[in-house]
């Protein structure tokens, strides 16, 4: 006889630990690398200050959205509820 095993709760919880990390990497050092790299490659291409000082504002933008997207879930989950109404109505003395 063989043991029952159920492969599959081990896969899950390495995949979901794979994918925190991987977003954690993205979130924390890919996005940063980027925006530098960007800002780097306009003032190497350019070498005008007036678009590498774009590129630094378009970069810190973009890093900025990135590092406070739980701020941004929240504040797009308090419109859809407030856009849909209140969850329950009630009507007056008649």
């Amino acid at each position: 006889m063989h043991p029952t095993v159920i492969l599959a709760a081990g896969w899950i919880s390495t995949g979901t630990g794979v994918g925190n990390d991987l977003k954690s990497l993205i979130f924390n050092v890919g996005i940063p690398v980027l925006c530098g790299l960007f800002v780097l490659v306009v003032g190497w291409k350019t070498k005008a200050p007036g678009p590498t000082i774009m590129a630094c504002i378009m970069a810190a933008i973009v890093w900025g959205l990135s590092a406070n997207m739980s701020l941004l879930k929240d504040k797009t989950t308090q419109d859809i509820t407030q856009y849909n109404g209140p969850a329950s109505v009630q009507q007056g003395d008649r």
